[in-house]
């Protein structure tokens, strides 16, 4: 008897509810395994063709720690579409403006850059307080070490 590699199928794969406090955590080490989660890579029927990653929600982006000055080096640049208008703000003006925003941007660059990757991106909820609208969902504490 052969032995066969069994690939996960879309209608087959069970995705979870998580809550993530991120009070302390820090920023880049955060994302890295809010990424992982989102993909699926923790779990053994991970498929890279399919999303077999869990939903999270965020909580506290605001209470985020980062390492070293970035709070006033580490700057996000947007452009606008017209000419001469490259913003810039540094990562400290971006946590005060809208902290939910600086986890999102971060969990975005670490995940694929295709259609797979925007579902996967989907899954995630960041809220700057301690309140989230998803309790219905029955999310479970997720704790680790960040």
């Amino acid at each position: 008897m052969k032995s066969m590699t069994v690939s996960a199928k879309p209608e087959t794969v069970k995705q979870d509810w998580y809550v993530v406090d991120a009070s302390g955590k820090t920023l880049g080490r955060l994302c890295s395994e809010l990424a992982r989660r989102l993909r699926g890579k923790h779990k053994p029927e991970y498929t890279p063709h399919v999303d077999t990653g869990d939903y999270i929600v965020v909580i506290n982006a605001e209470k985020i720690a980062v390492t070293g000055n970035k709070l006033q080096d580490k700057k996000y640049h947007r452009f606008t579409g017209y000419v001469g208008n490259l913003k810039t703000e540094t990562l400290g003006q971006a946590l005060d403006a809208h902290p939910e925003r600086v986890i999102e941007t971060g969990v975005k660059g670490m995940l694929p850059k295709n259609p797979l990757g925007r579902a996967m991106f989907k899954k995630l909820k960041v809220y700057k307080g301690s309140e989230h609208p998803h309790t219905a969902q029955q999310p479970q504490a997720l704790d680790f070490k960040a």
